[in-house]
């Protein structure tokens, strides 16, 4: 019995030293495999590749002689002259249209002249009856005359007589000043051009009824023509009568011509808010009426400026800056820069960039300073200008 209970007594102790190996064991195994992982996932973490960016850039050239100023207008002729009757009435003709090519004393549109005919007839029969009184008065004068000297008659009838007369012939020249009014009143129902042209504008149709002096037709004067084009309030101080300017055409690259501002308004236009301004051209037959024309002019006064493409202008602390990559390190630096205006180009600046500096244009918000740029070999023959654009490779 005492055999039995120690051998059991030895069975339970072993048992208890297993079971503590078996724990140290796989708490061996679990702080290994915990130091493993942690292992990989610093191998990981050291082996991630830097992410690379894509960027634009761009080799300043030299500076302009300040902004450009481009607006674009239409070819007019100086004189244009709106065409109408003189009277009211129904017209009846119109026998010209847009584009068709008049000439001075031409008709070109009539009115019905029934009633003013009729008036004609009515002053020819009061000149009849008026001359008629007149000469009635006439040979009433000379009788009284001859009666008075032969004292048959007092003077107070021969100056009755005299009177009579001059009444006559008074009412027989308002008669035929009438019908002169009235000829001319028949003559209106026909519309003339006092000058050679085009037409360029039909306000009024067969069968409308217009009123005096409504506007009928539109011609466009021969002789000289001129551009009409729209100036901002902005820049129209730099306009001044006499100034001269580039005048050229959609219609042919090859066609320049020199102008010269002829007229500046005097107020902007009420809905626009722009100023009107007629360029003269000089005379040349490839100029059409109706051409496109791009008026050009350089500014005044104006600061040498560099321009950049505007996605290459960034902000740093507030403070406009672009960035410039260095050529022999290879790295990007911000740089502040003073903006002169906006153009068709992109931005103008005055201050901080020089000629042959290489700035991102596009990407910049990822840039930050002394971050490393790989440039293709060829990129110092590659830009020429604002203009020359280049893909190369960024590296954090």
């Amino acid at each position: 019995m005492r055999l039995q209970r120690g051998m059991g007594t030895m069975a339970f102790g072993t048992g208890s030293k297993g079971a503590r190996a078996a724990g140290r064991l796989r708490i061996m195994v679990l702080a290994g495999l915990a130091v493993a992982l942690a292992a990989c996932s610093e191998e990981k973490k050291v082996e991630a590749p830097d992410p690379v960016r894509p960027v634009k850039v761009t080799e300043i050239s030299g500076p302009d002689r300040g902004r450009m100023l481009v607006y674009s207008g239409s070819v007019k002729a100086r004189t244009e002259m709106n065409l109408g009757f003189r009277v009211a009435g129904k017209m009846t003709e119109r026998l010209v249209d847009v584009g068709d090519k008049v000439t001075p004393g031409m008709v070109l549109a009539r009115l019905d002249a029934t009633d003013l005919q009729l008036a004609v007839r009515q002053a020819e029969a009061d000149v009849s009856a008026s001359q008629k009184q007149a000469d009635i008065s006439e040979l009433a004068f000379k009788r009284a005359q001859t009666l008075n000297a032969k004292a048959i008659t007092s003077q107070s009838d021969l100056e009755q007589a005299s009177l009579t007369r001059d009444k006559a012939v008074a009412s027989l020249e308002s008669s035929v000043s009438a019908l002169d009014q009235a000829r001319n009143q028949a003559a209106y129902t026909e519309l003339t051009s006092d000058k050679g042209g085009i037409v360029t504008e039909v306000s009024a149709d067969r069968g409308q009824v217009v009123s005096a002096g409504t506007p009928i037709l539109t011609v466009a004067v021969d002789g000289a023509k001129e551009v009409l084009v729209a100036v901002p309030e902005g820049d129209i101080a730099q306009f001044q009568p006499g100034k001269a300017v580039k005048a050229r055409f959609w219609s042919s690259a090859d066609l320049t011509l020199d102008g010269t501002v002829r007229e500046v308004a005097g107020s902007a236009d009420a809905q626009s808010r722009t100023f009107s301004l007629r360029v003269s051209l000089p005379d040349d037959a490839r100029v059409l009426l109706g051409m496109t024309a791009t008026i050009e002019v350089q500014t005044e006064n104006a600061l040498p400026a560099y321009s950049i493409p505007l996605a290459a202008l960034a902000k740093k602390d507030e403070q406009p800056v672009v960035w410039v990559v260095n050529r022999e390190s290879g790295k990007v630096a911000s740089r502040p820069i003073t903006v002169a205006d906006f153009s068709d180009e992109g931005v103008r600046v005055t201050k901080g960039l020089s000629a042959g500096d290489l700035v991102v244009s596009a990407g910049t918000q990822f840039m930050k300073d002394d971050m490393t740029v790989r440039l293709p070999e060829t990129v110092s023959s590659r830009f020429g200008n604002v203009n020359s654009l280049s893909t190369a490779s960024v590296r954090d």
